[in-house]
């Protein structure tokens, strides 16, 4: 087992500022045609922790399933390490072996998860590593149950299963999608939530699963704890159930 802090930056170059305005011919009243145009430039660096398999071997050319990990609100900020007090990651710590590569990124303070750097993460890894790019999971917990729903919803394509635990999720991110609808129909979702939870209530999970099936998914279903209140997440992470119900899933 290895567990690597990692560091990925991209500079991204949008352009310097200017502005470019096309007018037609504009009477009092009427409307007029108007452009604006500006560059930006901007760097953008992502922390994250990396979980290899013990067996992992690049050289053996074995293809590993992927598992993204999205941490909640309070291991937000600088030490990297917070990534790992919750989730996979702390049982990696304490010698649980998995048969992930495991990416976790961190999310900086005062933020919410944003899907471009998560994407950006995403593909970053599947070049970088040996990938089973059919076995794509995505889970998260709290804060990051919710960027769990919101990716998923926005980018069913990208992964075989996703398992949000204590979250939720705007109902525009499910019906707007246009290229995905079909993907979002096939994605199979195994949700999470204590019942006495106080931070989100258990509503979060249970609307989306509502609406999900309601929308003509395939494969949802919500798995609520009648005793836990906001930490559900010990318990879901805890339970070899939930890995084994994630591999049976392949985007073929």
């Amino acid at each position: 087992m290895k567990i690597v802090i990692c560091l990925l930056s991209a500079g991204t170059l949008l352009a310097l500022s200017s502005c470019t305005s096309m007018k037609s011919k504009n009477e009092n009243g009427a409307l007029s045609f108007e452009k604006l145009k500006w560059r930006v430039s901007k760097t953008v660096e992502t922390r994250y922790l990396l979980y290899l398999p013990k067996d992992y071997d690049v050289k053996s050319g074995k293809r590993w399933p992927l598992m993204l990990f999205l941490h909640g609100a309070g291991e937000r900020g600088t030490n990297v390490q917070d990534v790992a007090v919750h989730g996979p990651l702390k049982l990696a710590k304490q010698g649980r072996e998995f048969p992930f590569i495991i990416v976790a990124p961190q999310c900086p303070n005062g933020q919410d998860w944003a899907n471009e750097p998560l994407l950006n993460l995403l593909e970053h890894t599947k070049k970088t590593y040996a990938v089973d790019t059919n076995r794509v999971y995505l889970t998260g917990l709290s804060m990051g149950g919710y960027a769990t729903w919101r990716l998923g919803m926005l980018h069913p394509e990208k992964f075989a299963a996703i398992a949000p635990i204590c979250g939720g999720c705007s109902l525009l991110d499910v019906i707007l999608p246009g290229r995905g609808r079909v993907a979002l129909k096939r994605l199979p979702v195994w949700a999470f939530h204590g019942a006495k939870d106080t931070a989100v209530p258990v509503e979060e999970s249970a609307r989306m699963v509502k609406l999900l099936k309601e929308f003509g998914a395939k494969e949802v279903k919500l798995t609520i704890y009648p005793d836990a209140g906001h930490d559900s997440w010990t318990e879901t992470y805890n339970n070899p159930e939930l890995y084994e119900w994630l591999l049976a899933h392949s985007r073929r």
